[in-house]
């Protein structure tokens, strides 16, 4: 890998990230579940010829191995070899020890499921030493709200809309004797007060709701604020809309509407054999219709379907196109040939599987290019920022963490 300038800025960064995806989004922006052929195959035929050879196995292995595909890829589009450079941030947590005393003991995680301890653990030691009052933003039951007390010696303020889980939170607090009080507020609020002079934090609030604690926590001057985003596309805007000034004024400028911000946080969740094969069948399934269904209209467009009760699966494929056909107001002929188009959805899926693969190396360069604007944004306003992973992937992929400190005044 090439060595990373010193002096290399967030914005650089950015503008290099900005300008790589703008160069490639022929392969990351089409969903291939819905176009036959995306248009990258005939322009890249030596990397969809390799794509196309990989088993199944393969595929399993290199969806947890992003940078190495990207390598192998490579070979045939020689810019997915700036994959690691583009995507190379430092390991901002501390010593497995550190992360260790952080983490709230099990006696008292009441309620709190294990994977979530250990984030808020890992979370809370990436932010050692805490020096102000606390503002936990999107705060649920307080579960890092009450790891950051534990670490602190200053109380810690949460914010949250529902109000059972305030509640809920406020009674653990009580029991367990935490420094810790949670409002019942509206983050979105305009008139939310903001209290002067917090640290505020937010683990995993989605899009607007940890967008906004950027904007408000800059408008109030806050000393530090300390984010781990995640679903980006949560928005009430149609497309990605930068917070820095220098990210909204760059050309060429790259819009991302609210299906390429989901790009950046699809992941393949681990989950029990019996889901991931009933996922498969109806996904092969709807592939199936879909060839069915363009050779009926004789219109070349994907057609959406609801949801299919996984009930109904043991009814059988037949039963399914019925079922879909019904939903979109379609009479299928006597003699449909359901054998074939099932057999038509088995290989157009493993297509897709194979043309997603390649798909979503670009999932953590688009969570990075909105991250950078992020960090861009916080510098124009005085921050001194760090940008880094907090904890493992395997812990939780949404594992970035922008921690800005406001600069004192000259």
């Amino acid at each position: 890998m090439t060595a990373r300038p010193a002096t290399e800025s967030f914005f650089s960064r950015w503008q290099t990230l900005n300008d790589w995806l703008i160069k490639h989004r022929s392969i990351w922006q089409p969903a291939p579940f819905t176009e036959l052929q995306p248009a990258w195959v005939e322009e890249y035929p030596g990397l969809a010829q390799m794509m196309a050879g990989f088993t199944d196995d393969e595929c399993a292995e290199l969806a947890e191995a992003p940078e190495r595909l990207a390598k192998i890829a490579a070979r045939h589009l020689s810019d997915l070899a700036l994959y690691g450079h583009l995507t190379d941030f430092p390991d901002l947590a501390p010593d497995p020890s550190d992360i260790l005393a952080a983490t709230l003991p099990e006696i008292r995680a009441t309620d709190m499921p294990g994977r979530k301890r250990e984030q808020t653990g890992a979370f809370a030691a990436a932010l050692k030493p805490l020096q102000q009052p606390i503002l936990d933003w999107c705060c649920g039951k307080g579960h890092l709200a009450r790891t950051l007390a534990a670490q602190s010696q200053n109380d810690v303020a949460g914010y949250e809309w529902n109000p059972k889980l305030v509640a809920d939170g406020n009674r653990l607090a009580r029991r367990f004797a935490d420094a810790v009080q949670i409002s019942c507020q509206d983050v979105m609020a305009q008139d939310l007060p903001v209290p002067a002079h917090a640290h505020g934090v937010a683990l995993h609030a989605c899009g607007d709701l940890h967008r906004q604690l950027l904007k408000r926590g800059v408008a109030g001057a806050l000393p530090r604020l300390s984010v781990s985003p995640c679903c980006y596309h949560k928005t009430v805007e149609g497309i990605y809309n930068a917070l820095s000034e220098g990210s909204a004024t760059h050309e060429p400028k790259l819009l991302l509407d609210r299906s390429d911000l989901r790009l950046a946080v699809r992941e393949t969740v681990t989950a029990p054999a019996g889901v991931r094969a009933q996922t498969k069948t109806l996904s092969q399934w709807r592939l199936g219709f879909d060839g069915l269904q363009r050779a009926l209209r004789g219109v070349n467009q994907y057609l959406s379907a609801p949801s299919y009760p996984p009930r109904l699966i043991k009814n059988g494929f037949p039963e399914f196109c019925h079922w879909a056909a019904s939903k979109k107001q379609l009479c299928l002929p006597n003699d449909t040939d359901f054998e074939f188009w099932l057999s038509y959805g088995v290989q157009r899926h493993r297509d897709v599987h194979r043309y997603e693969l390649l798909r979503h190396l670009f999932r953590r360069p688009l969570e990075l290019w909105m991250v950078l604007d992020y960090a861009v944004f916080l510098e124009e306003q005085g921050y001194q920022v760090r940008l880094g992973h907090f904890c493992e992937r395997s812990l939780t992929p949404r594992n970035l963490l922008l921690d800005a400190i406001k600069k004192k005044a000259p």
